[in-house]
């Protein structure tokens, strides 16, 4: 059974009662490499409204860093960009137990497109971090565009 990694009060939306998946709790707001400007800020990212986004500044690389209170094991990451302005090429990364290091785990590919994308990791342990570094993005300037992240996975 999947664990929540966002809590509810960094994260409101509707989790049906007989859904499958639990969220992974998160600590704190989501770290980012830059924000467009803030009507466009980090918070949006959790904020479970399909209104807001966080849009990036130009330029490759762009990150999201999530921390979480104890060790968890992420097992899926959902992700849904603006169409034009997509992280097309993202390293997963996750942090140890320690916090000592980065180590990445996989690469993922979205598609540019508006739509929910599910990616499943394959985590091997519990981490206490996680990021995502988009080092390609299908807006010519590198901005990327994110309404909604959420991440499943054992706590």
């Amino acid at each position: 059974m999947l664990t929540r990694l966002i809590t509810p009060d960094t994260r409101i939306k509707y989790v049906p009662p007989s859904s499958s998946h639990s969220y992974l709790i998160l600590l704190g707001s989501p770290r980012v490499s830059s924000t467009l400007d803030k009507s466009f800020g980090k918070s949006c990212l959790v904020d479970g409204s399909p209104e807001t986004c966080w849009t990036s500044q130009q330029g490759l690389p762009q990150y999201i860093q999530l921390a979480f209170p104890s060790p968890v094991t992420p097992e899926r990451i959902s992700l849904t960009f603006q169409g034009g302005f997509v992280g097309t090429t993202c390293v997963v990364a996750t942090q140890s137990q320690d916090a000592s290091n980065w180590q990445e785990i996989t690469r993922i590919y979205p598609e540019d497109v508006n739509r929910a994308q599910m990616f499943d990791l394959a985590v091997e342990g519990s981490v206490r971090g996680i990021k995502l570094v988009f080092e390609e993005s299908s807006d010519f300037f590198g901005r990327i565009t994110v309404y909604d992240l959420m991440i499943e996975g054992q706590m």
